[in-house]
């Protein structure tokens, strides 16, 4: 048990603190080493359902998935909390926040004026009709009528706030009318679709064109999508595409990758799950699940890739879970950590039925790799698989984890968890 930060103090509902705007969003935080196998002690815990974003407010961690109950630190109190709720940082004790959203929260960004955004699959926020898309308020739970921002249909799954600009990602079709196929760029404050901003994403033959995350480079000059889609205009883009955003629109980069154009399991229509920039922006890392059907395809994998050049892109290296689903990455410098409920690292022989391969190494729901080499290190809490880790968020204490399971490290962790630096 680690007690950092602060220790557990006597635990109680508070009301958030009046603390000044956040700063722009930016890729994930650089640490100079990597961080503690051993969880926090002062966390809450999620007790049903599954976290599946998270976001830091000043000292507020907003916690958002699919969920009804949450418990402090020491499970001795119990608190309604339907898919949203917000802790603090440094103390673990639950916040008063409690906004009324009717669908799962499956993407967070924190907003200016202790703000946060919130996307999902959600209709109503606090019984007014807000689909999708909404801005709330930590000091009080109310929603900013004044972000008038509505999908058409479908949900949310990426945000990512820059100063007045906020990115959507999901399996929309259109927002406040304005047809734009899963990406969008909007004015922060209202809400207002950016018209100069279009992916013109497409997937013809898919059922249904999406995308499943993406992410912004730390200067904001880049943005890198993957999901359900095969071209960006009239571009081959198969399920991943790279823009530049330096300017008024989305200009799409001659950086490609061939990749991703071998089919893994059939029903996937996009097997790749999240993609993270580096902290120096340099490389970006893609977490798969698509049941691995063969070593030479990228199906349960994490793969590096550079992006500080155009044209035709190989993965540096790939990691390799050999038949385990990878859901969540994140790049601190010194490692890359990768959530799902893969069972080994360093697996390219082994097969979801017959065990590990030569070489492979246990690393049960969570684990870190070398950013250089793609090898599996030694930094291995363990965590009861299920599903997966389903949002990892690094920031300058640690690492914060959001997944479907309540052991994180060898010690009861409910869906949350963090882990701080050494």
């Amino acid at each position: 048990m680690r007690r950092r930060l602060l220790a557990a103090a006597a635990v109680a509902a508070v009301a958030v603190p009046a603390l000044a705007g956040v700063p722009p969003a930016a890729a994930d935080t650089y640490h100079p080493t990597v961080v503690s196998a051993d969880p926090a002690d002062h966390t809450p815990h999620v007790l049903d359902g599954t976290v599946w974003s998270l976001a830091v407010v000043g000292d507020t961690v907003v916690v958002g998935g699919a969920f009804t109950k949450v418990a402090d630190s020491t499970r001795r109190l119990t608190f309604a909390r339907k898919n949203v709720f917000a802790f603090g940082l440094h103390d673990g004790l639950i916040r008063t926040f409690a906004p009324e959203v009717d669908g799962a929260v499956y993407s967070l960004a924190a907003g200016p004026d202790h703000s946060v955004y919130m996307g999902g699959a959600f209709k109503t926020v606090n019984g007014a009709a807000q689909r999708g898309l909404a801005r709330i308020s930590l000091h009080d739970s109310s929603r900013y009528v004044s972000f008038n921002a509505r999908v058409n249909w479908g949900d949310v799954r990426s945000l990512v706030s820059r100063g007045e600009r906020l990115y959507a990602g999901g399996t929309f079709q259109a927002v406040n009318g304005v047809r734009r196929v899963g990406l969008i760029r909007l004015n922060a404050f209202t809400g207002t679709v950016d018209q100069a901003f279009d992916a013109r994403l497409t997937g013809p033959g898919l059922k249904r064109t999406r995308v499943e995350h993406f992410d912004v480079s730390p200067d904001g000059r880049k943005l890198i999508a993957v999901g359900a889609f095969l071209k960006s205009g009239t571009a081959d883009r198969t399920q991943i595409a790279l823009f530049d955003t330096s300017g008024a629109g989305a200009a799409l980069t001659g950086w490609y990758t061939d990749a991703f154009k071998p089919t893994c399991m059939k029903g996937f229509d996009t097997y790749l799950r999240q993609v993270k920039f580096s902290p120096d922006g340099s490389y970006i890392v893609v977490a798969a699940t698509g049941r691995a059907s063969s070593a030479q395809k990228l199906c349960d994998s994490a793969a590096r890739f550079e992006t500080r050049t155009s044209g035709l892109h190989n993965p540096t290296w790939v990691q390799r879970t050999g038949g385990d689903s990878l859901y969540a990455v994140a790049i601190t410098g010194p490692a890359v950590y990768l959530g799902g409920h893969q069972r080994w690292f360093d697996n390219p022989y082994g097969t979801d039925g017959n065990g590990p391969g030569p070489g492979a190494v246990s690393r049960p729901g969570i684990g870190a790799v070398n950013p250089n080499t793609g090898k599996a290190l030694e930094w291995n809490p363990t965590r009861s698989r299920g599903v997966g880790v389903r949002a990892f968020l690094v920031i300058p204490d640690g690492l914060l984890v959001g997944s479907d399971t309540d052991q994180l490290g060898r010690e009861y962790h409910g869906r949350v968890g963090l882990f701080p630096l050494r």
